[in-house]
């Protein structure tokens, strides 16, 4: 059941999250609380230790502060913030700055994309379609929701988590 949390849940919540993002510019605290509550459950059922519960639980809490001097300076939304804690429970410290790193290389790449994007018109069928007029809106931000999900899932693979799931 472990494997199932962290191979099949987790992602399937990034990605929810990526997608909410990037047609709303929002991302519902349902699914931060359940990136967050997935990893409460694979905790117990894979049997991690005080410890280890310890340095995760601390590495969430390191993330929410970032993240939220981050929204504070408005680099990011709210959700981006809670996203970012609920996704580095699962990496703890050990897998926490590979994330945050690859979050923010594909973050920046994202912007690049949506600013040269936003130079090129839509297509009239394109601009029907309200969350990709949002998204091509030069006064819109950037969904870095996205960023966050697609980073973790390019951590994941090789992220220290799969051994307390017994994948590695």
């Amino acid at each position: 059941m472990s494997a199932f949390l962290v191979m099949m849940v987790l992602p399937l919540l990034l990605a929810l999250a990526a997608g909410w993002d990037l047609a709303s510019y929002t991302i519902p605290n349902l699914l931060s609380v359940a990136i967050a509550a997935a990893f409460l459950i694979f905790a117990v059922l894979s049997g991690l230790s005080g410890a280890a519960w310890g340095t995760h639980l601390a590495a969430g809490l390191v993330a929410l502060v970032a993240g939220f001097a981050l929204f504070t300076a408005r680099w990011i939304g709210g959700g981006d913030a809670k996203l970012f804690a609920a996704t580095a429970l699962w990496f703890g410290f050990g897998d926490l700055a590979s994330y945050a790193i690859v979050a923010a290389l594909l973050g920046g790449v994202l912007t690049i994309a949506l600013l040269v994007a936003r130079r090129v018109p839509l297509p009239a069928t394109l601009i029907r379609q309200g969350w990709i007029a949002r998204l091509h809106d030069q006064k819109s931000g950037v969904p870095y929701g996205v960023a966050l999900a697609a980073g973790a899932l390019v951590v994941l693979p090789s992220a220290q988590i799969l051994r307390a799931a017994g994948l590695t």
